[in-house]
């Protein structure tokens, strides 16, 4: 199957294939056909698999053909997601995919100034792309109305969840016209998630790509048995044996990626640090630095993560491992897209060593033991 048989118009086939975009993922293929036919959607499918363009395909074809008889500017579609990194790295797909539609999109995040943000919005914007916190500021200041929205996204919604934007998304839900289209999109369905969804979906169409032990069997596994104390010297010993690798390492803490983006440092590694507490623009210099190669390493939380997606990311190093067997799927499956070999290892210390049984238990997979480097 190709775009073109998905009824997607010239304007955005042209720019899709301008970026070599030829073929639909698999929850493209289910869910821009739902999304076209204008019912609800509930999307189950991993950060990766090519959901961005799942729902914005046809938001951008269904708005380019209204606005086209109707040129006032109102917010016609909202996306909402969790972080800052996300909330951009959508609006750079709009970019992409809108390259020869007469759309406007503005993105707003919490950690900068609001004034280049309500500027844009002034001048009237078609598609908003937001995080809850600085959407929230900007409508109680009234720069924003959300009375025209036709589409509406919940992007991550396991990740909303995680860091507590419940209330925020309670909130908006009764700003939003009753009338509308939603589209649910979430890595994982734990039970507040499908109440969440049941309670703002109008008789929605479940898509599923990808469950969730699928994801890992093209990405070789190695496991290191290494006492808590050790993990630093093994991380440095293995960086320095492939040094030519994009290395994406996960901590558990804010202050356990400081900690290995200093020793990395000292040993002349370079690598840069990204999580909450990090202002936006260190953020996106960190992101920008590991896309285009200035540096090889970067460490982040969970939540971090969630805006780093890296097409040929070589390898996903596990420093601690994750409180929930679901998120270690989801941290090894950046790497290995797109048919590219990828490489997850794991340091797992004694007191780790039953997330390891629920690892396994998940993906029905054994990790393969590797014996520490002389």
């Amino acid at each position: 199957m190709t775009f073109k048989d998905l009824n997607i118009s010239e304007p955005i086939l042209k720019a899709l294939s301008k970026k070599k975009y030829e073929t639909p993922t698999p929850i493209q293929e289910k869910a821009i056909p739902v999304a076209f036919s204008d019912r609800d959607l509930v999307g189950i499918a991993q950060t990766g698999t090519g959901k961005t363009a799942a729902f914005a395909i046809p938001i951008i074809q269904q708005l380019a053909q209204s606005t086209s008889n109707d040129r006032k500017r109102e917010i016609k579609a909202l996306i909402l997601t969790p972080t800052r990194e996300l909330a951009i790295q959508i609006d750079e797909c709009f970019t992409d995919y809108a390259e020869y539609v007469d759309l406007r999109h503005t993105v707003v995040f919490g950690g900068v100034n609001q004034r280049p943000q309500v500027e844009k919005l002034k001048r009237g914007t078609d598609v908003l792309i937001a995080t809850p916190g600085r959407l929230l500021d900007l409508i109680s200041q009234q720069y924003i109305t959300l009375a025209h929205v036709e589409h509406f996204v919940l992007d991550e919604a396991d990740r909303m969840l995680d860091m507590g934007f419940i209330h925020d998304i309670k909130r908006l839900l009764p700003m939003l016209p009753s009338q509308k289209q939603t589209l649910f999109f979430s890595a994982t369905m734990p039970v507040t998630i499908a109440k969440l969804s049941k309670s703002i979906l109008h008789n929605p169409v479940t898509v599923e790509v990808a469950p969730v032990s699928s994801v890992v069997d093209t990405i070789k596994q190695n496991l290191y048995m290494v006492e808590k104390s050790e993990k630093s010297e093994l991380l440095v010993t293995l960086l320095k044996k492939e040094p030519s690798k994009s290395v994406l390492v996960f901590s558990r803490t804010k202050h356990g990626a400081d900690k290995i983006a200093k020793i990395l440092c000292k040993k002349g590694i370079g690598c840069d640090a990204i999580h909450g507490n990090k202002s936006q623009g260190a953020r996106q210099r960190a992101l920008t630095n590991f896309k285009s190669g200035k540096t090889r390493v970067i460490i982040a939380t969970d939540i971090a993560s969630r805006g780093i997606d890296i097409a040929n990311l070589e390898v996903v190093i596990n420093y601690d491992l994750p409180d929930v067997a679901e998120t270690y799927v989801h941290r090894i499956g950046r790497t290995g897209r797109a048919g590219n070999q990828g490489t997850a290892l794991t340091f797992c210390s004694r007191e780790e060593h039953l997330m390891i049984k629920d690892i396994q238990k998940l993906t029905g997979k054994k990790l393969n033991v590797v014996s520490l480097p002389a």
